[in-house]
């Protein structure tokens, strides 16, 4: 049954009218912003165990620390939709890597709870703004039937953040210190967002820069309309239950869980981090291809992913003490699926709705994953916390076991809501 809208004649124009060479130069320089902000949105991720030393503090508050952040991010993508429909996506990427910029810089000089997480929701309220914004571009600069292929490279590509985020960054704070390190983070922040202002522009069609920008009752009418669409609602769930064990794992209690649960070296557990991302990089036009060639099919897809997540999981959980390492290997490479899988999400907001409300939509879905992995990294923290014995200095690997098993509930949730969803688009797509 089908699950694909046709390509606008809008796209064909697009796709006649750039010049692939600026186009190419405009995604390159806005993926190093989307790249930047994921550097900046994972910099905790290998830093956690030192931010309890420094701030002393348990692992429910270092939760808060990436769930400030999250909620920010979520809560900010339907608001950043609507002012992407209106404002365009290169004042979004300016205005959001200057809220980077700022929140590393608080993130350096913080010595106390309340400043630190001031720094995280800052790099929340950037964060949002940048990767719909690119997706925006990507939508603008290229024909329809390339998106697909461009969103999967934006999404893993732009992982590349993340491997800086990792062995460098941990390199860089056992060589020069807390304050260094993120000061470092903010500069690199700060460049980018200087070659986003000299490259890049919204559309390649003068004309429309020149547009007045919609009025709010249009745009608040756009954001219902994208809500109503069924399509929507199925790649807000698609994003929902694909991304969460992922990002969970790679923004913050992964490295825990290798660290303290399984018994690896700092600098082996970021490394085994690295691997995740690079095996994404791999996976992403895998995926791309598959969506391109069966797009009657995505959600078939989507199911498979999380069923296979689901029982990579199950092994890790089950073993019998800690695991081996090949084990923990293969579960990187499974859960690097999570990036180029939940993209998925966003071809669904593409082909269900139309371009002047792409924006919307887009933010509407990428709201799904992050308020899943807000709740999955809440329940892990107040799950070690329940179940480390006081005084202890670590959790145990049970403690882990009980935390990450509550995945399952989130699993359960989201593929009863694909299940749903994609009837109903079934349904309406076949009513013609």
């Amino acid at each position: 049954m089908m699950e694909i809208m046709p390509a606008t004649v809008l796209d064909r124009i697009r796709a006649v009218e750039a010049a692939p060479a600026r186009a190419g130069m405009v995604w390159a320089v806005a993926l190093s912003a989307y790249a930047a902000a994921v550097f900046h949105r994972s910099s905790l991720a290998v830093t956690g165990v030192d931010a309890t030393d420094r701030f002393g503090i348990n692992a429910s508050a270092l939760a808060t620390f990436s769930v400030a952040q999250l909620a920010v991010y979520a809560v900010m993508q339907v608001p950043v939709g609507v002012l992407l429909d209106r404002y365009g996506s290169r004042r979004l990427l300016l205005v959001g890597g200057a809220l980077l910029v700022a929140g590393q810089l608080c993130f350096a000089l913080a010595t106390d709870v309340p400043l630190a997480v001031t720094g995280r929701v800052l790099v929340g309220f950037g964060d949002a703004m940048t990767f719909i914004s690119v997706l925006r571009l990507v939508a603008s600069w290229f024909p329809g039937r390339r998106n697909p292929m461009m969103v999967q490279l934006t999404v893993t590509l732009g992982q590349f953040g993340a491997i800086l985020g990792a062995v460098p960054l941990v390199a860089l704070l056992h060589a020069t210190g807390w304050s260094t390190a993120f000061l470092i983070a903010a500069a690199v922040g700060a460049s980018v967002t200087m070659m986003v202002a000299v490259a890049v522009r919204d559309t390649p069609h003068r004309e429309t820069a020149t547009v007045a920008p919609p009025g709010l009752a249009v745009v608040r009418q756009r954001l219902a309309d994208a809500w109503a669409q069924p399509g929507t609602r199925l790649g807000l769930w698609t994003h929902f239950v694909v991304q969460f064990p992922g990002t969970v794992f790679a923004l913050l209690w992964g490295y825990p869980f290798l660290v303290q649960g399984q018994g690896f070296a700092p600098t082996t557990a970021a490394a085994t981090l690295t691997v995740m991302t690079v095996v994404g990089l791999l996976l992403a036009p895998v995926i791309a291809q598959l969506c391109a060639r069966h797009p009657y099919h995505r959600s078939s897809l989507v199911l498979a992913l999380v069923g296979g997540t689901a029982l990579m999981w199950t092994v890790v959980l089950a073993w019998p003490g800690r695991a081996p390492g090949w084990l923990l290997v293969v579960l990187v490479v499974v859960l690097a699926v999570s990036g180029p899988g939940s993209a998925i999400g966003f071809d669904y907001a593409r082909t269900f709705n139309p371009a002047h409300r792409l924006g919307s939509a887009t933010g509407i879905v990428n709201v799904g994953g992050f308020v899943a992995s807000i709740v999955l990294i809440l329940a892990i923290g107040f799950v070690l916390d329940l179940t480390t014995p006081a005084g202890a200095a670590n959790p145990a690997l049970s403690s882990f076991r009980w935390a990450f098993a509550v995945q399952y509930l989130l699993w359960a949730l989201g593929v009863v809501q694909v299940l749903r969803y994609r009837r109903v688009t079934r349904r309406q797509l076949a009513a013609g």
